[in-house]
């Protein structure tokens, strides 16, 4: 699917954002962000470090469980891996939204239950993180937007180039037209979970887990298609 890099961005940012809103600056997605916080937690800026903490822990679960099943999968089709793995993270984002309305309102970030809540969010972005290095197809990486914008603008500056041979500036248009969307949609994704959080609390994760629900149903009807077309063609034969 075209789209679907950029129903992955806008999910990323989406959860990003709204865990980091309800959670004491909990990043989910961008897991490496939490370094940052934890360090100034340390100085006395903030709270919730042992949540940040056991974040990496929850997020390192989500890959390994990923890696295992996608192992598992036989045939090991990429359509086939990428329906199991969206059922999984859908899964998890559910629980995600359950725990949170579990929690709510949230006070006390070293509640164990808050805890738990902020873990299961990072193990189901963990799932999403591991789907694109486990699933091979052609994208741009939709989790962490750092190096898609450093792409971005080393791509605009060659093709504003007036020194750069057309055939290098064509491919940098090519690459930017991929990765712009992926932009735009994980910016969009943030600016929605923190509104959709403000109006609906934790149960604005619905929206997410109904976007993975569509992107396994998908999956699904896209390797059955692929099957009949396979069987299509042996019977020709």
């Amino acid at each position: 699917m075209k789209s679907e890099d950029g129903v992955l961005a806008a999910i990323a940012g989406y959860v990003d954002t709204l865990s980091f809103v309800a959670l004491f600056g909990l990043f989910t997605a961008h897991v490496t962000g939490n370094f940052v916080l934890i360090g100034a937690e340390a100085a006395g800026f903030g709270q919730g470090v042992f949540m940040k903490l056991m974040a990496f822990p929850a997020f390192v679960a989500g890959v390994v469980v990923s890696s295992v099943l996608v192992k598992r999968v036989e045939p090991a089709t990429p359509n086939r891996a990428a329906c199991v793995l969206y059922v999984v993270q859908a899964v998890l984002m559910l629980a995600f939204c359950l725990a949170g309305v579990g929690v709510s309102p949230v006070v006390h970030a070293d509640s164990t239950p808050v805890i738990v809540c902020g873990m299961i969010g990072a193990a189901a972005m963990g799932v999403q993180n591991a789907h694109g290095r486990l699933v091979p197809r052609p994208g741009v990486p939709n989790t962490v937007m750092t190096g898609n914008v450093t792409q971005a603008v080393l791509d605009t500056i060659d093709i504003l180039s007036r020194k750069m041979p057309s055939d290098a500036r064509a491919v940098a248009r090519t690459r930017l037209g991929k990765m712009l969307p992926a932009i735009l949609a994980f910016a969009a994704g943030a600016i929605a979970g923190a509104v959709a959080y403000r109006h609906a609390g934790f149960w604005a994760l619905l929206l997410p887990f109904a976007a993975l629900a569509w992107l396994a149903f998908n999956a699904r009807n896209m390797r059955a298609d692929m099957a009949d077309s396979t069987t299509a063609t042996y019977t020709r034969q």
